[in-house]
């Protein structure tokens, strides 16, 4: 499968926003976003015309695939998964996407950042409901019991990741046990429980035309 093998900081500055990828760094000084807030290129600086319809329900499709780390035939497939689900088809799709099991890692704050959480399942160090999955798209249900590995308890990376996870600040759907490395799924997130800054509307209207 291909994968995006260009700088982060890049993604972040074409969407105008932070999208978090590069874990930490994205909240220090060092984040690239911070000194170059215009469009990366030759052209990034230049004045800006005004976008059209379909250029800002693009940009806004691509920025959810950039942050949850889909090529473009993933998302598709994300997005007719969620048109057959009842319901809001742009909550739908956001919810399936917040309910991977490498973003839930991420969110649990087991690891820095969506792309090591992804690293963290290939690599086998995750398993849920004590079963090893090493799928980073699987999808997760409620009750659900995602816990890092007996054996891979000890791995910087994640009690680096740990250190920073404050009381207060997981999203309500989720429940974590630091001391066991465990946390439970413990209902589908509603849209504003989901702390992502888009505009999901515009991506259906864009797969709408």
């Amino acid at each position: 499968m291909a994968n995006y093998t260009g700088a982060d900081c890049k993604l972040c500055r074409r969407e105008g926003m932070k999208l978090f990828l590069k874990g930490t760094k994205c909240t220090s000084d060092k984040c690239p976003f911070e000194k170059k807030g215009y469009a990366p290129g030759q052209h990034g600086r230049t004045r800006r015309f005004k976008q059209s319809e379909y250029a800002v329900q693009l940009r806004e499709k691509q920025k959810v695939k950039r942050i949850y780390g889909l090529l473009e035939r993933q998302f598709h497939t994300y997005f007719e998964r969620a048109e057959r689900i009842k319901g809001i088809t742009g909550e739908n799709l956001l919810r399936l996407l917040e309910t991977r099991l490498d973003n839930v890692v991420y969110r649990l704050g087991l690891a820095p950042s969506r792309t090591t959480a992804r690293q963290l399942v290939r690599h086998r160090h995750v398993t849920v409901n004590g079963q090893l999955v090493d799928i980073p798209s699987f999808q997760l249900k409620v009750g659900d019991e995602i816990r890092i590995r007996d054996n891979s308890r000890q791995l910087e990376i994640i009690h680096g990741a740990m250190k920073r996870v404050r009381d207060g600040k997981m999203v309500g759907w989720l429940s974590l046990d630091k001391a066991a490395m465990q946390g439970t799924v413990l209902e589908l997130p509603a849209r504003d429980a989901i702390p992502v800054n888009v505009n999901e509307k515009l991506i259906v209207e864009l797969y709408s035309k």
